[in-house]
């Protein structure tokens, strides 16, 4: 007898943010879970796809036999162009994304906190290679959507009360979407809301695994 799924794995979470998008959007989509929206996005809807690193308009990943080691988004992942797409350096990049310019952001995170608080970009005493271009995007761009784990590998609750590790952006996050449970506030002034539990997941699962104030939807 074959086991009943419980929660989405990673590609059912990019999947479930990509419903989140819009015809005429543009878009950012940051390392890790969030790459794989791309993969998500309707045929029939026209999404621009930006990488801080200076490109607009990113195609899907390519197959073994297309890589091209030059094409890489902020990540470093090999990526494909689009007829459309356009490059330009870092300053119009941020200019961009500082200017408002993007519609949504879909970022990975470490840590939320139940006021929309978010830290994803360093964990202190470990090296890192830079803030990357998170702070710019949660501060510049009009939506932001984080998908993360529910909880870290030790089993700890990364949707919280409040931050501990250092902060990339305060009261910034619209909704959260994890492997458990989506949540999402109307407002930078409204509590998060529980809107959608993942398959196989109760209510009372989330809430043992949450220790964030959160309301039901």
């Amino acid at each position: 007898m074959s086991e009943v799924a419980t929660g989405w794995t990673r590609d059912q979470m990019a999947a479930r943010a990509a419903q989140e998008l819009r015809d005429g959007y543009y878009v950012n989509l940051g390392i890790g879970i969030p790459t794989l929206v791309a993969n998500h996005i309707p045929a029939d809807m026209e999404v621009t796809l930006q990488s801080e690193n200076g490109m607009l308009g990113i195609g899907p990943f390519p197959y073994e036999d297309e890589v091209d080691p030059d094409l890489i988004n902020a990540g470093k992942q090999t990526i494909s162009e689009l007829p459309q797409s356009a490059y330009f350096d870092s300053a119009a990049s941020f200019a961009m994304i500082r200017g408002g310019h993007i519609d949504l952001t879909v970022l990975g995170a470490m840590e939320v906190a139940q006021n929309g608080d978010i830290a994803n970009w360093m964990i202190p005493g470990k090296m890192i290679k830079g803030m990357g271009g998170a702070i710019d995007l949660v501060a510049g761009v009009k939506k932001i959507i984080v998908v993360m784990e529910h909880t870290s590998k030790s089993g700890a609750p990364k949707f919280i009360p409040e931050c501990s590790l250092p902060l990339t952006g305060k009261n910034v996050v619209d909704m959260i979407i994890s492997d458990l449970a989506v949540f999402q506030r109307p407002t930078k002034d409204a509590p998060f809301t529980l809107i959608e539990c993942a398959p196989g997941v109760s209510a009372d699962e989330i809430a043992a695994k949450t220790t964030a104030h959160y309301v039901t939807g």
